[in-house]
């Protein structure tokens, strides 16, 4: 499902894509020309589709005019969507092949009379349609075909011309669709043109392919600028809106939300403030999903609050099995929907779609609480995205606007010992920090947890020792009398540490 798109005017033609119409702002403007642009397979036969469908169901008269497609590839393509165009009313498919005449050499020449008068086979044909069915909807697939048919760059652009004074006198809106073969770069086109939208198809070194498409112009209209994710599924495009996190923001109290361990709120000085972001470092198996999981068992089962997870890494069981091995009962509250567990497949996921369904989890689910586990997954999801870590923020951003409480995960690379490298520097972004280690100590390994950054309030600054004893997460005393507990070799007060003596 997508966002809600802004109340649109009456005039306004809707494209039956309700994350299309958000970033139009409602809608195209009627009676004008629009250009849609991508290169083949970038989704913009369906686009059209969608959008006569639309409008044969608002009862405007929809024509699907093919140069380049035979009708029956049209219907059979549509059928993959759900949609049956036969049975479809105030909506024609005209199917213009060319006849042995056009086809001649000499023919291909005169397609245009220059005084724009006599018109090829083609065109008569195309006219002739439009005069039957008498469209307030058009879609023209392809201007390749007529570029090649125009045999020149001027008496093609004087034939869009032509077309478009032809359309105006008729009160008809028309979308050109052009895959850009034959001149990617045809500014004098988008000129001519009241709005044009490109569709991309890109194709990263490994997963699925990924989809974008972008707003270049709408003559006297406000619209969503910049790249939008979507993707093509049956019903047609989903589109994904670019996140602005200034246009989302509701009142929530200022309280902290606590863990449901009195030690452990004692350290974040009274809990995770609402409204803000928390990081979870440390190595693999120091305890960071462990205690990720019981905030959000608290949230749900004790506070009565909607919480859900993204895991880019663990499986459900796997979450599942950990967290009765502590006497966390995770699997009581996803039973009862209040904890919700998506399992993201890094190969198929693009930042808009991602950012997407976390809205959705808020605005629709009404989470109180958004784990991401972890944010290595979630970069090594998108490597070749630029500006990762921005659309990050602007997650994060969103989310605190909306007052909820935000736990990232995050792995670092190393066990034990000061050289710990973490993949990223997300710290900061976060508004509290909470540290994991792993430390050796009597001969053997334990872990360590501290809060070195809280900016809604005042927290300890001990470090305390963390475990599972007896089957259950537990916090320590502060780990006092010792040196070096973080750095993973610490010694007691009385016992100097070892001097290691240069050789030559």
């Amino acid at each position: 499902m997508q966002t809600s798109p802004k109340s649109s005017s009456p005039s306004l033609i809707t494209t039956g894509i309700e994350g299309l119409d958000d970033i139009l702002e409602g809608g195209f403007t009627p009676n004008r020309l629009y250009l849609i642009s991508g290169n083949p397979g970038s989704g913009k036969t369906t686009l059209a589709l969608r959008l006569l469908l639309a409008g044969a169901e608002a009862g405007s008269k929809a024509l699907y005019i093919t140069l380049s497609e035979s009708a029956e590839e049209i219907k059979q393509m549509a059928l993959s969507h759900g949609w049956n165009l036969d049975a479809t009313k105030n909506l024609e498919i005209c199917e213009v092949t060319a006849t042995e005449d056009i086809l001649d050499q000499d023919a291909q020449f005169t397609m245009f009379h220059p005084a724009e008068v006599e018109l090829t086979e083609t065109t008569k044909a195309v006219l002739s349609e439009v005069e039957r069915v008498k469209p307030t909807l058009v879609v023209f697939d392809s201007l390749s075909e007529m570029r090649l048919l125009a045999q020149g760059s001027l008496r093609y652009r004087r034939q869009i011309l032509a077309l478009k004074q032809y359309f105006a006198g008729r009160k008809c809106t028309v979308f050109l669709l052009d895959d850009g073969t034959s001149e990617p770069s045809d500014m004098h086109l988008q000129s001519i043109a009241h709005g044009v939208l490109n569709l991309e198809q890109l194709a990263p070194e490994y997963g699925a392919e990924r989809r974008r498409l972008r707003v270049l112009k709408i003559r006297g209209r406000s619209y969503r600028g910049g790249y939008h994710d979507f993707v093509i599924q049956r019903g047609g495009l989903n589109v994904f809106p670019r996140l602005v996190a200034s246009e989302h923001h509701d009142e929530f109290p200022t309280e902290d939300v606590s863990s449901g361990l009195p030690k452990l709120d004692s350290l974040l000085g009274g809990g995770l403030r609402r409204g803000t972001n928390s990081l979870l470092l440390g190595p693999a198996g120091a305890g960071k999903s462990t205690i990720m999981t019981q905030f959000v068992y608290t949230s749900a089962m004790e506070r009565g609050e909607n919480a859900a997870i993204f895991s880019f890494e663990e499986s459900l069981s796997t979450l599942l099995a950990r967290s009765n091995a502590l006497g966390i009962g995770l699997e009581e509250g996803i039973k009862s929907g209040k904890v919700t567990v998506q399992l993201i497949n890094p190969a198929e996921l693009s930042p808009g779609e991602f950012a997407q369904r976390v809205r959705n989890s808020v605005e629709i689910d009404g989470a109180k609480m958004v784990v991401i586990d972890s944010l290595n997954g979630y970069l090594n999801a998108m490597p070749e995205e630029r500006f990762l870590i921005i659309q990050l923020h602007e997650l994060l951003t969103y989310l605190g606007q909306r007052g909820v409480v935000t736990i990232l995960v995050m792995a670092q690379h190393g066990l034990l010992g000061n050289h710990m490298l973490t993949p990223v520097d997300a710290s900061y972004l976060a508004d509290t920090v909470i540290l994991l280690r792993f430390f050796e100590i009597h001969g053997e390994v334990r872990q360590a947890i501290s809060v070195v950054k809280k900016r809604s309030g005042q927290h300890e600054r001990t470090i305390r020792d963390i475990s599972t004893a007896e089957g259950r997460l537990a916090l320590g005393e502060p780990l006092r009398g010792f040196h070096g507990v973080l750095g993973g070799t610490p010694w007691e007060d009385d016992v100097r540490p070892p001097v290691v003596e240069a050789t030559e």
